[in-house]
């Protein structure tokens, strides 16, 4: 983190000095790297002169690609201007979050009196004024050693890393969308505009990749041994297993050469009639190893599971909208056939797709990941691209998987969420699709903050306070 040091003179000042060295604790303690003014540089190391905006917005350049956010704390009443100049100055354009540091009702004396309460109000202006987006304390003082100082940092860490996740990202689409799956169509200049980049990869060259590569091949070999490992594949044939060995070291190397972090992959039905397999294991593991995987060559799905990912650091998975549960309204299954991650499941075993096995014969689909979701909360998000209006556009909200009996095939929950059936009208008239990307969390806040407020993505934010936001 960048941290930004108000100060005004006829204030207190000796509070900057403290107010500096209490907010390099905290972020230390926390694990966060801190790039900030020293006092050789400026007056207790604080942003009040032009001058001293300078030398921190020069500082501030220098360290451009370590910068993931920066935090104004303002520990009197700051000096508004001094503040708006350096972030505009560095123009790093990076989240910005606003902390104030709380009077205290016994030092009201010129002698220690903050004024920090009025000074947040000052900066925030300027700040809107100069056109520069920034993120707030949930309460409008906190003091950075206090318990709900720690909950937000830790909050605005996700939103960074979110913010920071999308920035020249590159996404590999692996094959061709399924004729039958309109629904994942998205635009790949609206993804460009935002500086995130698609790289396609035909399956032929996947399939022609691996039919070169020898049993033997270390990479394959290494690939087998970490399927093994990963999930019980004791039912399934030593053959298809080495097929899937393959596959993944083949996705493996590609997407190390192109350099892409994440991808969504054609299924339904060509690797299976071509390859004889599914390809969800590989998928699984993927994700699992926070390299999130979609199915159905859904774009939009991965941008999903990444941001959910990033915001949380575990594993996110693509989930249908599927099923109702019985008569409660707030309550449905998620399902997929499945390349959950194993992060997910409660217990899981590799077996073969129900549903394909009944076009293309149980032989050619071995390589699911099957089992239950485990009980625990998550957070959902979907990502779109509003091809007629010209940009993005998604929604966000949180609910929590259930324990509830449930007698299926794949990977699938039961999911309960507040006011499910607004939610569900919400996404059949704003037409988006029937996949969400889910993740084991409550980082719905983070992901929304970073969607809205710095990336400038149209977002739903379901039920924040019983009302759409």
């Amino acid at each position: 983190m960048g941290l930004i040091v108000g100060n005004r003179g006829f204030f207190p000042d000796h509070l900057a000095k403290t107010g500096r060295e209490e907010m390099m604790r905290v972020l230390k303690a926390a694990g966060i790297e801190v790039v900030a003014l020293t006092p050789d540089q400026s007056k207790y190391g604080a942003v009040e002169t032009r001058e001293e905006s300078r030398r921190c917005a020069e500082l501030f350049k220098q360290n451009r690609e370590r910068i993931d956010g920066v935090i104004v704390t303002l520990p009197n009443f700051g000096e508004e201007r001094a503040i708006a100049d350096a972030l505009r100055l560095a123009d790093i354009r990076v989240p910005v979050f606003i902390q104030a540091t709380p009077d205290d009702p016994a030092k009201m004396t010129i002698a220690f009196r903050r004024d920090s309460f009025c000074g947040k109000m000052s900066a925030c202006n300027n700040l809107r004024q100069y056109g520069i987006p920034y993120s707030l304390t949930t309460l409008h003082t906190e003091s950075p050693d206090s318990p709900e100082f720690a909950k937000d940092l830790e909050w605005f860490s996700a939103v960074c890393r979110v913010v920071r996740g999308f920035r020249n990202l590159r996404v590999g689409a692996i094959g061709a969308r399924p004729t039958a799956f309109n629904t994942v169509r998205y635009s790949e200049k609206i993804l460009e505009s935002q500086g995130i980049s698609i790289e396609t990869l035909d399956l032929s060259e996947v399939l022609g990749r691996i039919e070169r590569m020898k049993d033997n091949d270390d990479a394959a070999q290494a690939k087998l041994s970490a399927i093994h490992k990963y999930v019980d594949a004791s039912s399934v044939p030593a053959p298809a297993l080495m097929k899937m060995a393959k596959l993944g070291a083949v996705v493996d190397q590609w997407m190390a050469a192109t350099e892409v972090t994440i991808s969504a992959v054609q299924c339904w039905t060509s690797i299976e009639e071509n390859l004889g397999v599914v390809p969800c294991t590989i998928m699984s593991m993927m994700s699992n190893e926070l390299l999130s995987s979609a199915c159905e060559v859904d774009i939009c799905g991965v941008l999903g599971m990444h941001a959910l990912q990033l915001a949380s650091g575990t594993p996110s998975a693509l989930l249908d909208w599927n099923n109702n549960y019985g008569s409660d309204p707030n309550k449905a299954v998620c399902f997929h056939c499945s390349n959950l991650p194993k992060h997910f499941f409660r217990s899981v075993k590799m077996d073969f797709q129900e549903i394909i096995a009944g076009t293309v014969g149980k032989e050619n689909t071995f390589g699911t990941c099957v089992g239950l979701i485990k009980p625990e909360k998550m957070s959902f998000a979907r990502f779109s691209t509003d091809d007629t209006a010209g940009k993005m556009r998604g929604y966000v909200g949180e609910g929590r998987f259930t324990d509830d009996a449930l007698n299926t095939f794949g990977g699938a929950g039961v999911v309960e969420i507040n006011n499910m059936q607004r939610l569900l009208h919400y996404i059949c008239e704003r037409g988006f699709e029937h996949h969400v990307a889910a993740n084991l969390s409550s980082v719905a806040s983070a992901v929304h903050e970073a969607a809205t407020r710095y990336l400038g993505w149209d977002m739903y934010y379901h039920d924040r306070e019983g009302v759409a936001c």
